[in-house]
């Protein structure tokens, strides 16, 4: 018998259940008011951070060869299944996480819950299967190398946290996917995906019980034996990862655009400070309006593209500033860049800055909560994570809390530290490095 928890009741209607099968797997469900669809998506709580290095994208190949086929389910059935009824159905691979998802018509969801169920537990991993999918990976990793916008995030990281789970890319390399075995991938799927690494959301025209009864009988048909209660953690420890002095890479590349991150380590997962963050970003790289996009752009004319992200993990985190321009605008993009974090440490945020960027925030959490796919995230994120499930109105109350002084606190926590820097473009070095001494001398190649 399911253990089963109302874990929030929104003013709006909405109702937050959570339920514990047997088997460890945990059901969670968010009925949202005048929806006729349902978003369902299994989360897998390991990504490539999870990985050994010499396995480096085991995580994301495993996701590709889940929708290969079953012993039920051919890789077409698989897809015609969805798609015969108006859905979607897809996955992603993150550092921490790996989910399958789909979206579909209420009345359709039993079966998106067995299709889904099917595939995460039930996946053939044939030796043909995994050849045919190798090419495939090897032609995604080559398409985000031909994309230099994209690649230079990947750069990022590795220049931020060095040879480490989080530095290495989540496609893994060209060499590491070649080298990736069989036994391998095996021994990921059969570590990781056991039932209570397992969760189970689903947002929408949802009825909770029903939706335990359909995931129970769905997962009670696998006939994979490996899905069980783990005995122990999965995970021997965290990585501990250190800030150090500024630190530079460059990939040199005859590239029309120069693409750049700077940046530094972030906030961790479940940091209380989270919509302190929010604001932050936002004032600083949010939008139209913000700083960056005003000084960059706007006045300058320096770069079509410029924003700032945050990233969090469980033990560590990103805060970084990216920007594509003209190569030979790019010392002028960094000194501007700096210019701005310099003077947000140093002066702080104004009040209608404050002002501008909560309502920016609070409009977002507002809207996104019109998708039944972004509800269906959060909830899982929360139960991943074991982070507080806030209604809207309380996520609302937290953006208006936060004050001038608390952003202006972590602007000097976060943006005093060394920087890092990644660059792809046509140059021969650079000179020299980043810091906060600007600016940043570029040799073109």
């Amino acid at each position: 018998m399911a253990k089963t928890k109302t874990l929030l009741a929104g003013t709006d209607g909405s109702l937050v259940r959570r339920s514990v099968l047997s088997s460890g797997v945990r059901v969670i469900t968010e009925k949202v008011p005048g929806v006729h669809s349902a978003s369902i998506g299994i989360w897998v709580d390991a990504g490539s951070r999870d990985e050994k290095g010499s396995h480096t994208g085991a995580a994301h190949y495993l996701e590709h060869l889940l929708f290969k086929g079953t012993s039920k389910r051919s890789a077409l059935e698989i897809a015609a299944a969805i798609e015969s009824v108006g859905g979607d159905i897809n996955a992603f691979t993150s550092k921490e996480h790996t989910c399958y998802y789909a979206k579909v018509l209420a009345v359709d969801l039993p079966l998106a819950i067995d299709v889904l169920c099917d595939v995460v537990t039930d996946a053939q991993l044939t030796l043909e299967d995994i050849e045919g999918e190798r090419g495939v990976i090897l032609e995604e990793i080559a398409m985000v190398d031909d994309d230099p916008s994209d690649l230079v995030h990947d750069q990022f990281a590795r220049t931020l946290f060095g040879d480490t789970a989080l530095g290495r890319p989540i496609l893994g390399t060209a060499h590491t996917i070649v080298g990736i075995t069989r036994r391998s991938i095996i021994n990921f799927y059969a570590k990781f995906y056991q039932s209570d690494s397992l969760v189970v959301a689903i947002a929408g025209d949802v009825d909770h019980a029903r939706a335990v009864r359909l995931v129970e009988k769905a997962l009670k048909t696998s006939p994979k034996t490996h899905l069980h209660k783990a005995k122990s953690s999965l995970r021997s420890g965290e990585a501990k990862i250190k800030i150090g002095k500024s630190i530079s890479s460059l990939d040199t590349r005859k590239t029309e655009q120069a693409h750049v991150v700077m940046g530094t380590h972030g906030m961790i997962r479940g940091d209380d400070r989270r919509f302190t963050g929010a604001i932050l970003s936002t004032v600083l790289g949010g939008g139209m309006s913000s700083r960056l996009f005003q000084a960059v752009r706007e006045q300058r004319g320096l770069a079509y593209s410029v924003f700032a992200y945050s990233q969090s993990f469980r033990d560590s985190g990103i805060f970084g500033i990216y920007a594509g321009c003209i190569p030979t605008k790019l010392d002028q993009v960094l000194d501007v860049c700096q210019n701005e974090l310099a003077d947000l440490v140093d002066n702080g945020i104004a009040n209608s800055e404050l002002r501008r960027a909560k309502g920016q925030v609070k409009g977002g959490t507002v809207l996104g909560q019109e998708d039944t796919g972004a509800r269906m995230s959060r909830i899982a994120k929360s139960e991943l994570y074991q982070e507080e499930l806030l209604c809207v109105e309380d996520v609302l109350a937290r953006v208006d809390q936060v004050e001038v002084s608390d952003v202006n606190a972590m602007a000097r926590e976060f943006l005093s530290e060394p920087l890092a820097l990644s660059v792809i473009g046509p140059y021969k070095k650079l000179k020299p490095p980043i810091g906060y001494v600007p600016p940043l001398s570029i040799s073109r190649a």
